[in-house]
């Protein structure tokens, strides 16, 4: 792990976390959840001119060419840019062939000018869902192994997986899982679960999609105000300071800068304790969280 991700002290924009390839993933990436047109497109190359080299798409997100537009745009090259997208799986069992042909095409939609892959590649690759079921997450998972063992997907990971659906995975072990983290949604069991078995844990609406109920929160406000700090910055910062990799999402250049503005305080043991136990569990998710699939 390069500037160890749970040493608070050392953290900072440049620092990243080693994953099972050996790849280095910038600890704090850009989400472009529900960005759409030149919105898209500029929020990524705003993002990387700023100073990101993490970003963090899905085929779900139907963005996936309009990021590819922003990262050449932004001068930045594809070789400093960790690019991660998440298979959306269906509600039957596919085949190993049709999930890789859909994994195919999102490398096309990332580098529209690349005929195929192994010549373009992604650096990580998420199942985005546990459904439908066991059998298909095997399928799913077989296929990005595939991808991987080509070559062309450095690393492979899932989004959304409860300890149940990780256990039944086959090999080879994940090497993320993106799930909701947040004060209010802290799902302690996957996280330990994860980090015992050396699965790097991404967190997503790391700052509660800007819920003004949540932002308002008179524990959060207290400890913003305490460090001169705006709350989604604190939020980011507890999430690093867990040893999460947050991705926070905004479309707005002055907010896409002020949530990368979290290097410069630390929250301290009192902070972090008063975060902690804002948890509400299940109930404190603020969007889509289908880890209990069965």
């Amino acid at each position: 792990m390069d500037k160890a991700l749970g040493n608070a002290t050392r953290l900072s924009l440049e620092s990243t976390v080693r994953l099972r390839s050996g790849a280095a993933m910038p600890v704090l990436g850009f989400g472009v959840y529900q960005a759409r047109g030149d919105d898209c497109k500029n929020a990524v190359k705003t993002a990387l001119q700023a100073g990101y080299r993490h970003i963090d798409s899905a085929q779900a997100y139907h963005n996936e060419t309009l990021v590819g537009a922003g990262i050449a745009d932004s001068g930045v090259p594809r070789s400093q840019v960790f690019i991660t997208t998440k298979f959306m799986p269906g509600h039957s069992v596919p085949t190993e062939d049709e999930v890789y042909d859909h994994l195919v095409k999102s490398t096309r939609r990332f580098t529209p000018s690349t005929p195929k892959p192994p010549d373009g590649y992604l650096d990580l690759l998420l199942i985005h869902a546990p459904r439908p079921n066991e059998e298909a997450r095997a399928v799913h998972w077989k296929a990005l192994a595939r991808a991987q063992k080509e070559g062309w997907a450095r690393d492979i990971g899932v989004s959304n997986f409860g300890v149940k659906h990780l256990r039944a995975l086959p090999e080879p072990l994940p090497a993320i899982n993106q799930i909701e983290l947040h004060p209010w949604c802290q799902q302690r069991d996957i996280v330990k679960y994860c980090q015992d078995k050396g699965i790097v844990v991404q967190a997503y609406c790391p700052i509660v999609r800007a819920d003004p109920n949540r932002l308002g929160d008179p524990t959060v406000v207290k400890i913003a105000e305490k460090h001169g700090k705006e709350v989604p910055q604190v939020l980011i910062r507890w999430s690093l300071q867990k040893g999460y990799v947050p991705l926070p999402k905004s479309v707005t250049p002055s907010r896409i800068k002020s949530n990368m503005d979290v290097f410069d305080f630390e929250l301290d043991a009192e902070d972090m304790a008063a975060l902690d136990s804002l948890d509400e569990g299940a109930k404190g998710a603020c969007s889509w969280n289908p880890v209990d699939t069965p």
